[in-house]
């Protein structure tokens, strides 16, 4: 059952603090429950998320996803979210950081629909691309990567779309770290990895190119 909007920003914030993460205002997380609920329509005709149920989405899928944008540097301007699939973490980062010019970039035209879709019904600026990322023909201050297929081809492709002293995030499984890394090539610093709140196993790397 989807949950109210009151009830969902105490959930909400209830696993942000759980995760010891900052709180949402309620205008946001009223914009989070938008997102929910156009993201369960359309989950019941396509396969956007694996994952159904509302409070999972909530722990597995907006959580994660405010974590990365609450770690993103204050500098940044652009960002490219890189087989935006469902939307993470790139629209939460919308949501979260709306100053930053943000990205989505799915090749599946069925994905960009919804990716369309979700940006009209939370009433953010957003650009969705339709097609391969490496084809957009530009680089980003920020460029962030989150369960695509192939994904060590996915993270050289990503890597070469971060500009001079950009970043470079990837959302992986800590036992994903070095293959990762070495993946994206020589060109980045890479920090500690971050641990994912709320999950066993999943980190954030977070590289920035020299």
């Amino acid at each position: 059952m989807i949950l109210n909007s009151e009830t969902y920003a105490e959930r909400l914030n209830q696993l942000l603090q759980a995760a010891r993460l900052e709180p949402i205002d309620s205008a946001t997380a009223v914009k989070f429950q938008t997102y929910l609920d156009v993201l369960m329509r359309w989950n019941e005709r396509m396969n956007l998320t694996a994952i159904r149920n509302p409070d999972d989405i909530l722990s597995r899928h907006f959580v994660e996803s405010i974590a990365c944008a609450q770690s993103l540097p204050q500098e940044i301007s652009t960002l490219l979210d890189f087989g935006s699939g469902a939307g993470f973490p790139g629209i939460p980062i919308a949501l979260c950081r709306p100053e930053i010019a943000v990205t989505l970039a799915e090749s599946q035209s069925k994905k960009s629909a919804f990716l369309r879709e979700a940006l009209r019904s939370v009433g953010i600026e957003g650009r969705v691309f339709t097609g391969r990322a490496e084809s957009i023909g530009q680089t980003f201050d920020y460029v962030t990567l989150r369960a695509v297929d192939r994904m060590e081809s996915a993270i050289r492709a990503a890597a070469r779309m971060v500009s001079g002293r950009g970043f470079l995030a990837l959302m992986v499984t800590g036992r994903e770290t070095l293959s990762s890394q070495a993946a994206a090539g020589y060109d980045f610093a890479w920090r500690d990895p971050l641990r994912i709140p709320l999950s066993t196993d999943r980190v954030v790397l977070l590289g920035r190119r020299h």
